[in-house]
């Protein structure tokens, strides 16, 4: 599979990024040996780079996965700590729980702050621009939904590696149009930051334009790598022959089976308000006296199940 290095970075990663959300307790909450075998089958075919967060909890199926093949994949984390100590906390509980002496990207976990994320979060910053002078962590970045972030990434000297939702459709881009943050994704890459696409197909949402919206985001010059979340031994298949050039008119999707949707169960709901603080896609609305999902915006990336202390909110 085809590499790229991810900017001014010594890393190179597979176009084709393994997403690790899907399959864990925010989504679809997949056997901790089914996640490790899907992983060991990507590792073996040739994917170099996964995506993980903290939030996420998938730490154990990629250490199983590395111990299990003896591949050392290209490892992207990140955190929503807002403090130093908070953010170096983070930053060790994934060095543990991966049993590894470095960590090759950091990012701070942003999706709906605007460009104040480096000024609300600067500790955190610090934080992780020291673990890059320890050698601990190697790359420095942001993850985000917001164009006026990924504006401000292009000329912050302190990031390295730039993480936006891009899709075909805009699908989850906050402070802006598709088009503003193509052209600020095209800013990061001109300034030599390493980029690298969430949600290119909305979440599920775009499945039947696979083809058309994998393109049009491989079709943006620089861009390293596309994270593509992934649950099944069918979904992996599918993708890793799509990155390698090897479709043909026979291959088949199974969009029905990529859909996901995430519903509010009422008679739990106290109303709090926590999963409409922490919807990156400001998909969560008031109704009632209860929290309702806006299907038309969501984009199920499952944030709101971990905000939810009552675990009213539910995957079907």
């Amino acid at each position: 599979m085809k590499k790229n290095r991810l900017g001014k970075t010594d890393l190179y990663v597979t176009e084709l990024c393994f997403g690790a959300l899907p399959f864990g307790p925010l989504q679809k909450n997949v056997p901790v040996d089914e996640c490790t075998n899907l992983l060991i089958e990507a590792l073996k075919a040739g994917i170099n780079f996964i995506d993980t967060a903290q939030m996420y909890l998938t730490y154990e199926p990629i250490r199983r996965a590395m111990e299990a093949t003896g591949i050392r994949p290209v490892i992207a984390s990140k955190s929503v700590a807002g403090g130093y100590e908070d953010m170096q906390k983070a930053v060790e509980e994934a060095l543990t729980q991966l049993n590894i002496d470095t960590i090759d990207i950091f990012l701070l976990h942003a999706a709906r702050i605007d460009e104040s994320v480096f000024t609300q979060r600067a500790e955190a910053l610090r934080c992780l621009l020291d673990c890059k002078a320890r050698g601990i962590v190697r790359a420095v970045g942001v993850s985000t939904h917001s164009v006026r972030t990924v504006r401000a990434a292009a000329n912050n000297s302190d990031i390295d590696i730039v993480f936006p939702i891009l899709n075909l459709s805009g699908l989850g881009i906050l402070h802006g149009t598709r088009d503003e943050m193509e052209e600020a994704v095209k800013d990061c890459i001109a300034n030599g930051k390493g980029v690298y696409i969430m949600k290119a197909l909305g979440g599920g949402i775009l499945i039947d334009s696979y083809k058309q919206a994998l393109d049009y985001v491989r079709g943006i010059p620089g861009v390293a790598s596309v994270a593509m979340g992934m649950v099944s031994p069918q979904e992996l298949s599918y993708n890793i022959r799509y990155f390698n050039s090897e479709l043909d008119e026979t291959d088949v999707i199974h969009a029905d089976h990529a859909r996901k949707r995430f519903i509010v169960v009422k008679i739990l709901c106290t109303n709090c308000g926590r999963c409409r603080e922490t919807c990156p896609n400001e998909a969560i609305e008031e109704s009632g006296g209860v929290s309702v999902i806006n299907e038309a915006r969501c984009l199920t990336c499952g944030y709101c199940v971990s905000s939810c202390g009552e675990f009213a909110i539910r995957m079907v």
